[in-house]
């Protein structure tokens, strides 16, 4: 019942991110966007992963080979820097095909981060521990970089429909910049620390006795 809730939550979450009263509010607003995109890349694939981690619908029980954390990392970090080069953030702003491009990969990227360092269940966690703290160090790294880029540039990098002023639409890019500071630390810092106490476990057979 746990994991049905937590795969319902995900599913409600992505249906509001995409067709959501304030859905439109992401071709509005770099804040709005940023929020859709943290959602997206963070909570949903967060949930859905935990929803079905170690059953036969997670996908590292089957090809444990293909969710190695390092390389879902980096994939991860092409697809966020990718969609926010100015031309093809602005493509996604005002054509629907750029728009399903984007947003489908920030999913599938999520999905592979979070399924790579989170899937499979307690075991293959804790096997695989030290490659995901570093890897959701080296996330939390570029989304910070990406995030301060954003948040002190002297000027808009992106005007988006409805903030054409210069000072409205640079206030409204450090917002989201700011945002992404704070949900990539809360999440993958988060994350990080939370996996990170099964490297200070001691290995099996090596426990401390008195």
């Amino acid at each position: 019942m746990r994991r049905a809730g937590l795969v319902a939550a995900a599913v409600t979450l992505l249906a509001l991110a995409w067709t959501g009263p304030r859905s439109a509010d992401a071709a509005m607003s770099f804040t709005a966007h940023m929020a859709r995109h943290m959602l997206l890349v963070t909570l949903v694939p967060v949930l859905l992963v935990l929803g079905v981690a170690g059953t036969r619908a997670d996908p590292t029980t089957h090809a444990p080979g293909l969710f190695s954390p390092l390389v879902a990392s980096l994939a991860d970090l092409v697809v966020v820097w990718l969609w926010h080069m100015p031309a093809l953030h602005h493509a996604a702003r005002l054509h629907w095909a750029a728009a399903l491009g984007e947003q489908g990969s920030f999913l599938l990227a999520g999905l592979w981060l979070w399924a790579a360092v989170l899937g499979g269940g307690p075991v293959r966690q804790v096997a695989v521990a030290g490659q995901s703290v570093v890897a959701l160090l080296l996330t939390f790294a570029h989304m910070t970089m990406l995030g301060a880029l954003l948040g002190l540039a002297p000027r808009a990098l992106f005007t988006h429909s409805g903030a054409d002023r210069p000072s409205l639409a640079l206030a409204d890019q450090q917002a989201g910049g700011a945002l992404m500071l704070a949900v990539s630390a809360a999440a993958y810092v988060g994350a990080g620390v939370w996996l990170g106490r099964h490297l200070l476990r001691p290995a099996p057979g090596h426990e401390v006795t008195s």
